[in-house]
């Protein structure tokens, strides 16, 4: 089976953080609502509540990805396909008004050991920033587990502790497993992640909410202390200080480079580019500017800003169509994820 482009619902989830600005990146909600995060593009067990993907438009509306993947693996997965497949990423938007609880996901150790929790390695792309805001990733390097459970348990002292990165527009954030981090009031992000929604909170700025429960014995089990953190890889790389690769029509740039997924900044000129499609999916989410994206059977569907459409394994000669400049992000899954490609 040869598929079209896909572009899905996205599912809107109400976050007491978020905000009201996925609304300039086309998401509907009434202005009572507040929407912390647009799960985009998901697949993941059917016990997470609405965390599975329906097809928006074209021949296959309303079918979740989940079941056409269930359907036809290889022609959605490629070199990936096996057999239970599901799909190796999460892509979200999140809207921060307020701080994310500083919060850890699991390590591959602690989710060999509890089948229930799985591995949440993931970046983010900032896309708005408030003056002054930032991101919280890692703890002191002089702290060690003991001296951080102490202060998880009052939460006297912590923001003291937590590395602060100021951020802006364009920056790329890497999160592997195991980093404590958090996401600063003033940032809206683009996150793209391995298929998980396992989060241990270990302080929660004081909110004292108990819909909203901290998990500080759960999260010292896959924590990272000291030099630990550091993976020789940068925690942070800013779009405006990455030289470009220039092809006809593109300009290119490397954001993040992890054993699950590489993210590619793309900028196009108006026109037709097409697309090289390996042995595994692909996905574009536009940051600016409008398109449509189109198979060699002229099957379409929109790629605007906020917009995440999937490039299946099959998708026969895709082109990006666009009659003005477009940016994207183009995320891409090695052949086998968890090895890093060059």
């Amino acid at each position: 089976m040869k598929l079209p482009p896909l572009r899905f619902d996205p599912i809107l989830k109400p976050r007491a953080w978020g905000g009201d600005r996925l609304r300039r990146f086309g998401r509907s909600f009434a202005e009572t609502m507040t929407i912390g995060e647009s799960w985009d593009l998901a697949d993941l067990p059917d016990s997470i509540d609405q965390g599975r993907s329906s097809i928006a438009d074209g021949p296959h509306a309303g079918l979740r990805l989940h079941d056409l993947i269930q359907r036809d693996a290889k022609a959605v997965l490629g070199s990936l396909a096996e057999v239970p497949s599901r799909f190796p990423l999460l892509i979200k938007l999140l809207d921060a008004r307020q701080n994310l609880s500083v919060q850890v996901h699991p390590d591959a150790a602690y989710a060999e050991r509890h089948p229930d929790a799985f591995i949440k390695n993931e970046a983010w792309f900032v896309l708005e920033a408030d003056a002054d805001s930032a991101i919280y990733r890692g703890i002191d390097h002089s702290l060690d587990a003991s001296d951080f459970r102490r202060i998880a348990r009052t939460g006297e002292g912590m923001l003291e502790h937590l590395i602060r990165i100021p951020v802006r527009r364009g920056d790329c954030v890497r999160l592997p497993s195991g980093i404590c981090h958090a996401l600063g009031a003033g940032v809206l992000v683009a996150e793209v992640q391995t298929p998980s929604d396992t989060t241990f909170r270990v302080w929660d700025w004081n909110r004292d909410d108990p819909e909203r429960p901290l998990h500080i014995d759960q999260a010292m089990e896959c924590m990272r202390f000291g030099d630990d953190q550091d993976d020789g890889r940068p925690a942070i790389t800013r779009l405006d200080e990455i030289p470009p690769v220039e092809t006809s029509g593109f300009r290119r740039r490397r954001l993040c480079l992890t054993p699950d997924f590489t993210i590619d900044h793309i900028e196009l000129t108006p026109g037709d580019h097409a697309l090289t499609i390996g042995s595994t999916p692909q996905v574009l989410l536009a940051v600016d500017g409008a398109g449509v994206v189109h198979d060699a059977q002229a099957r379409k569907t929109r790629l605007q800003t906020g917009d995440t459409v999937l490039i299946p394994s099959s998708c026969d000669e895709p082109v990006i169509q666009t009659e003005s400049s477009m940016s994207l992000l183009q995320i891409d899954v090695p052949p086998r994820p968890g090895i890093m490609l060059a």
